[in-house]
């Protein structure tokens, strides 16, 4: 290298050069962090603020109907002490439980997981078959719109309950049911693909919801009763619950899960799986094809 050449390279340093490369250095990991978490990061604050609140609703005065198909007796006055134990679960493991609004004659309204699909700060408000069903959405509304969540529907043609929706990571699995139909799976693939979600389709003809036959647990894994999943092999990681009933199981915390006590096979497979297991006894629900994952929907 000559002397000149060398003398051209110091120059070009000492230069608008240097100003540049050293805005670069600095502005890289001060200026450019705070452009990534407006952007590209909006996503990390929601989920990093741990918002543990239960939406609830209180059983409907008129919990049962001459439609309801209950082949044993039902207690009410029990259904209310059952309730109560079920939300102090979430209270005793460190939820707050949020009441939506009181909806007296609206006898299922108490089943709320149908009412909305929660993703971070993302409300997805369904769409019932029973349009008797779609009167318990307007309080749903407005709870999540209080909570400050983003709101989208699914709309007409689209059917679509919030029991046909399960989140594992960053991937919602959506039974194609009785009750939900392929317009509004494909409804959701538009709405949840802006947020970084994919959607996973299952057939779901055995029973009424998705979440009737298969949950997750904590790791990511599922957990469910195989007599009543159309496709085994859209869940990985599959789990045998010993019991129908214990195929619902609900996330507390990253080692708690909340359980029926109808389900004590279940539970202590869970148990011996290392989880902390909360039990709780919700008969009087399940005589309406009722499970824990019905009577809440959580805020995280």
């Amino acid at each position: 290298m000559s002397g000149e050449i060398f003398g051209l390279i110091v120059g070009t340093l000492t230069s608008t050069n240097a100003i540049y490369a050293l805005t670069v250095f600095i502005g890289v990991p001060t200026v450019g962090r705070a452009v990534y978490s407006a952007t590209v990061g909006y996503r990390e604050a929601p989920r990093a603020a741990e918002r543990r609140i239960a939406l609830v609703r209180l059983p409907a005065t008129a919990l049962t109907d001459d439609g309801d198909d209950v082949e044993t007796e039902f207690d009410s006055d029990l259904a209310d002490k059952q309730w109560d134990a079920y939300t102090a679960a979430f209270e005793d493991n460190g939820w707050t439980t949020q009441e939506v609004a009181f909806a007296s004659e609206l006898p299922d309204s108490v089943f709320v997981q149908d009412g909305v699909v929660l993703l971070d700060d993302l409300a997805i408000i369904t769409r019932p078959v029973d349009e008797t069903r779609r009167r318990e959405l307007d309080g749903i509304e407005d709870t999540v719109n209080d909570l400050g969540f983003t709101v989208e529907r699914i709309m007409d043609p689209g059917t679509f309950e919030g029991g046909d929706a399960l989140l594992v990571g960053d991937t919602l699995y959506v039974g194609r049911s009785e009750r939900t139909n392929a317009e509004a799976i494909r409804q959701l693939r538009s709405i949840v693909a802006p947020y970084g979600y994919s959607i996973v389709a299952a057939p779901m003809s055995k029973v009424h919801h998705l979440k009737s036959a298969i949950t997750a647990l904590p790791d990511g894994t599922f957990i469910g009763d195989p007599s009543s999943i159309d496709t085994l092999s859209l869940f990985p990681g599959f789990i045998a619950a010993p019991e129908p009933a214990g195929a619902a199981v609900v996330v507390l915390t990253d080692d708690t899960v909340l359980v029926s006590e109808s389900a004590p096979l279940t539970a202590e497979l869970l148990d011996d799986l290392g989880y902390t297991v909360v039990t709780v006894d919700i008969s009087e629900f399940e005589k309406l094809g009722g499970s824990v994952t019905c009577l809440s929907v959580r805020v995280r």
